[in-house]
């Protein structure tokens, strides 16, 4: 495996692994390659070295520098929120809220209609919907949101 130091139009910098040069440019190509904070399919190799320094038979750790484009926060950097740009605290509390809905996947459409219209218990859920199923559902008068891709993720 490789590991890339990638970072999208945005401006957000993250890793990843492939497993050459080739892989990545074959997944860039097939847009299958996405900043993890806004999705963005606008991702490039980006300058970094790794260095290792040896001193009297040790070998320090390796350190990643940075060559070039901004980092999205650099203090916090180290967590895996930082890259969003958003305070941690709401960033958890975001997370918390969207782990205590039912995923019902493809069907978010049809069960959004039956919570409307009172054929199934009021719950809070998520899933996916077409932009034609998303425009069908506002023109009834259904309210949702759309959840940006870093919240409908996993974060473990």
């Amino acid at each position: 495996m490789i590991i890339f130091e990638l970072g999208c139009s945005q401006g957000h910098r993250f890793e990843g692994w492939f497993a050459s040069a080739d892989d990545f440019a074959r997944q860039s190509d097939a847009a299958m390659v996405r900043c993890p904070a806004c999705d963005d399919q606008r991702v490039a190799i980006v300058p970094s070295a790794k260095i290792r320094v040896a001193r009297q038979g040790v070998t320090a750790a390796p350190t990643a520098v940075a060559a070039t484009a901004p980092v999205a926060a650099t203090a916090d950097v180290a967590t895996a929120d930082a890259v969003t740009g958003l305070p941690a605290e709401f960033l958890r509390k975001l997370r918390e809220a969207v782990r205590n809905t039912e995923d019902v996947g493809r069907r978010f459409p049809e069960e959004a209609r039956r919570i409307h219209y009172d054929e199934a218990p009021a719950r809070a859920i998520r899933g996916q919907a077409s932009p034609d199923e998303a425009e069908a559902l506002r023109d009834e008068g259904i309210d949702f949101a759309a959840l940006p891709p870093f919240l409908a993720r996993d974060p473990h």
